[in-house]
């Protein structure tokens, strides 16, 4: 009786273990995340929570698009409504692996892991007129360009055309 409780709660705590363990995919922006901030740290800096923590925040502002919301999240941000960045510096301190840190990060915000990086457009073989208006504009906003004036399709077609070369280098078109 008394083996057969303890084989079942072992069992149990295995299933649950498995459960909460990240799939292939899961928490993508995370996991690539803390894996480029971490390679940005120094030993020394990796052994002290606080300059961790203060280095997250220097490596927040110059964040865009999903990884900016990811350090909203954290509380890198100086926005952010709240913060749970000793979630993040403790393990970093730890050497932890990132896929780790983001299952404890997981466990505190579960939307942490929801984010997801966009799906990149590949622009040698894509019909840029095939494409919606917002996917276009995203072009744009991901090479730091604005298109003045812009407001057909055809308008967003041909900065993007006009762009090309300086984005994809000569090889690339």
């Amino acid at each position: 009786m008394y083996k057969s409780t303890v084989f079942h709660l072992l069992f149990l705590a295995a299933a649950i273990e498995v459960a909460l363990s990240l799939r292939e995919g899961d928490c993508e922006v995370c996991v690539k995340t803390v894996e480029k901030f971490a390679a940005t740290l120094s030993d020394d800096v990796k052994k002290d929570t606080k300059s961790i923590e203060a280095e997250f925040k220097k490596f927040c502002k110059g964040t865009k698009n999903k990884e900016n919301r990811f350090c909203y999240y954290l509380g890198g941000l100086e926005e952010s409504a709240t913060g749970i960045l000793g979630e993040l510096s403790k393990p970093l301190s730890w050497s932890m692996p990132a896929d780790k840190i983001c299952e404890k990060l997981k466990k505190k915000d579960a939307q942490i892991c929801d984010l997801r990086f966009d799906k990149q457009i590949d622009l040698k073989n894509v019909d840029l007129k095939k494409l919606k208006v917002r996917d276009l504009k995203k072009i744009l906003n991901d090479w730091d360009e604005v298109c003045d004036g812009c407001i057909e399709k055809t308008d967003f077609i041909k900065r993007i055309e006009e762009l090309k070369p300086k984005y994809m280098g000569r090889s690339e078109l």
